[in-house]
């Protein structure tokens, strides 16, 4: 199904090919390299500084994006820059403090010049991908899961503070990174849908960090067997990949879908070169994918459906070990799911920018048929990814009948995705058609006592499983008919209730700040040597983003980093909060010879792996805002969370061990000096019981993270 190449590969006649060596120069053949290069202004192919044509952002990031470009000298959006409103929209916590969000962000675009989608009417990326994405264009998000390469848009999703650098006409900085070739072959057979292909592709490549930081370029015969709505849905599951970006060839398939859209002119041809050189490469054939599921705790945890049936003690046994590990008390239970044989779940979701498309949702209506949802402990819900999907479907009539089915119709949300939003009972068990299952995200709280647990599947399976009442069931299982009816995309809908301002920013028009509204505490330079107490050590292989900043409950207080820092933690380490404001009032420890004049004060949390999963900023600012001065790792998840801590001004340190202990102290002398001459080893004191000796590294900084981070964050590093 999937075929792994460790080594350098050429793209010939339409197949990868091994290669005996590296090649520098038919590497250029790439769309990649073409694109990256294009978008560089460094003048150096190896160390790209790069300009993107349009950034986005949802409601729980560009208040935060705004008001620290605005901290930093913003006077207007120098790029199209558009804030969408699919995040924040049905969070009942707090009052009125999500609309308020909301208003400030209308003012925004009116004052800098942007644009401004409103609640409910689509999801973040399946705007982008409508009315925004162009090909050989660069679009960076706040969001992790941008990702428009199937329309020919190398697409970042990052930290808020990368896309404040670009409000200020700086740069995104990195290597030029290693592309990886990704060949489909063959066609999908029928009850197979986009989310079986990339569950497929993450199982294969995720654990291993196999594409991790590397762009995905998308080849091969078996594209022109796919529609773009499965295209769309491949593409915005790379981000499980751990990868930087992704891009694929186009052809008539992407051209008609501008067309539809009414952007003709956006389409460009894309192609390899025949001969280009890729510096790895994978291999999927499509012909041999089947419906696949990933069990909790991670898309990457995925098996067919077919061996999942076969064996569903063994592997819902694992689950609930792991689950068993998160709670303080209460018990976690998933073998009793199983009933003469088969599998039951409460809950069946179809929702996003990857479950949300037209087809998607089409093709689980036509496998539904006549039936009724005929199980009263099993829901199914439906979210189609913007309003013109949704009056397609029911135009077509797929709504009413999906209604009579029993399906419960919702509007353009994200919630289910990242827990506010459909949370499953206590023990619960729901499969979804969204990008994500990581422990806890579907907003259940263990340290309450209470888990529940998501496991990811295709529409098409989604489907099946709801026309079985409830039983996991493949899609391949069931005949029908899967020709689906024409989409026809209504114009009218945005130009109805979009605002778009770009380029015609006023000023003169007052920003509207609700009592949520917070402004970022002041952040101190780095001193000459640096303390750090240990408040926080975690153990697991790897920390998502979800487990340092939780989503779902917290999404209402992202405006306000104070009170969202009090969640930080909260799922993984309940006591972090209460230690990490000990360090911040105490100002200087007491029971150390070290002088406080010329020496930094602040905690530190040290992991495995932290930062997979959500680009999310608060991830690191929170830290921040509770006097977290670095991190200490053996390696960083992902380069967003590493670049997210640079730049709140915290060091991303690297350790061999993660061999701390709460409460012991770290002490760096001349760290300022090391970091300013570019330094990436240091000695290290680490005081507790016994004190020992160690060396701390971090990756090569470019200049300006270097002074961001002895500026003490990229707020006062541009406020200078």
């Amino acid at each position: 199904m999937v075929k792994l190449f460790k080594k350098g590969v050429y793209y010939k006649g339409g197949k990868l090919v091994k290669a005996n060596c590296v090649d520098k120069d038919a590497l250029k053949g790439t769309i990649a390299y073409g694109i990256l290069q294009s978008h560089n202004i460094s003048g150096n192919e190896n160390k790209l500084t790069i300009k993107f044509d349009e950034i986005t952002s949802h409601d729980i990031t560009y208040v935060g994006i705004i008001q620290t470009a605005k901290a930093s000298g913003l006077n207007e959006f120098p790029l199209p820059y558009t804030l969408t409103n699919c995040h924040n929209s049905l969070c009942a916590v707090g009052g009125t403090i999500n609309e308020d969000d909301h208003v400030f962000g209308l003012s925004a675009a009116k004052k800098y010049g942007g644009a401004f989608v409103p609640p409910h009417l689509a999801v973040i990326h399946q705007y982008m991908r409508e009315m925004r994405a162009f090909s050989g264009g660069m679009i960076l998000g706040s969001d992790s899961h941008t990702r428009y390469g199937a329309l020919g848009t190398m697409a970042v999703g990052e930290g808020g503070p990368e896309l404040v650098k670009q409000l200020l006409d700086k740069t995104y900085d990195v290597d030029m990174p290693e592309i990886v070739a990704v060949e489909l072959r063959g066609k999908l057979r029928k009850g197979v849908g986009p989310h079986d292909v990339a569950l497929a592709l993450v199982k294969a490549t995720f654990k291993s960090g196999f594409v991790k930081n590397r762009v995905l370029e998308f080849v091969g015969s078996g594209i022109k067997n796919l529609s773009m709505d499965f295209r769309n849905g491949i593409d915005v599951m790379t981000t499980e990949t751990t990868c930087l970006s992704s891009v694929w060839e186009t052809d008539e398939v992407v051209k008609d879908y501008y067309e539809t859209h009414g952007r003709v002119g956006a389409y460009k041809e894309l192609k390899a070169k025949d001969g280009a050189y890729y510096d790895r490469g994978i291999v999927i054939n499509l012909s041999k994918v089947e419906p696949m599921i990933a069990l909790p705790f991670h898309p990457s945890n995925a098996y067919t459906i077919r061996e999942f049936l076969s064996r569903p003690y063994e592997l819902l046994r694992e689950c609930e070990i792991a689950g068993q590990k998160l709670l303080k008390n209460g018990e976690f239970k998933l073998t009793d799911k199983i009933v003469d044989g088969k599998v039951y779940v409460e809950q069946g979701v179809i929702a996003g920018c990857a479950g949300g498309m037209y087809e998607n949702i089409a093709e689980a209506s036509e496998i539904l048929g006549e039936d009724y949802i005929d199980n009263n402990d099993f829901t199914l819900d439906v979210y189609p990814s913007s309003q013109p999907v949704y009056k397609g479907l029911v135009d077509s009539g797929y709504i009413s009948k999906l209604m009579q089915n029993g399906a419960v119709i919702k509007t353009a949300f994200c919630g289910p995705c990242f827990g506010a939003g459909d949370v499953p009972q206590n023990n619960g068990l729901s499969i979804r058609h969204t990008t994500r299952n990581f422990e806890s995200r579907e907003g259940s709280k263990p340290a309450n006592g209470q888990l529940s647990a998501v496991a990811l599947m295709d529409a098409r399976s989604i489907a099946a499983t709801a026309k079985n009442g409830g039983a996991i069931t493949s899609a391949m299982d069931y005949d029908y008919k899967k020709k689906k009816k024409k989409y026809n995309f209504d114009h009218s809908i945005y130009k109805a209730r979009v605002f778009n301002g770009v380029g015609k920013g006023d000023n003169e028009i007052a920003l509207k700040y609700g009592p949520n509204i917070a402004d970022w505490p002041k952040m101190e330079a780095l001193k000459d040597n640096l303390l750090l107490k240990v408040v926080s050590v975690l153990q697991d292989p790897v920390t998502t983003t979800d487990e340092l900043i939780p989503s779902g409950e917290t999404s209402s207080y992202r405006s306000n980093p104070l009170k969202l820092a009090e969640f930080a933690l909260s799922r993984k380490d309940p006591e972090y909060v209460a230690r990490a404001k000990a360090v911040k009032e105490e100002v200087f420890p007491t029971d150390t010879e070290f002088n406080k004049e010329n020496t930094t004060y602040g905690s530190v949390v040290c992991s495995i792996k932290p930062g997979d999963g959500s680009a999310r900023e608060q991830a690191a600012s929170c830290q921040r805002v509770l006097g977290g001065v670095a991190n200490i790792a053996k390696e960083y998840a992902t380069k967003r969370y590493r670049s997210n801590l640079i730049n709140w001004g915290m060091i991303p340190f690297l350790a061999e061990k993660n061999d701390f202990a709460v409460g012991e102290y770290v002490y760096i002398e001349n760290i300022k000096d090391a970091i300013s001459s570019g330094k990436t080893e240091f000695k290290a004191k680490v005081l507790g019981e016994k004190t020992r000796e160690i060396t701390l590294r971090i990756d090569p900084l470019t200049d300006a993270e270097k002074q961001i981070i002895l500026d003490g964050c990229l707020i006062n590093y541009y406020r200078k």
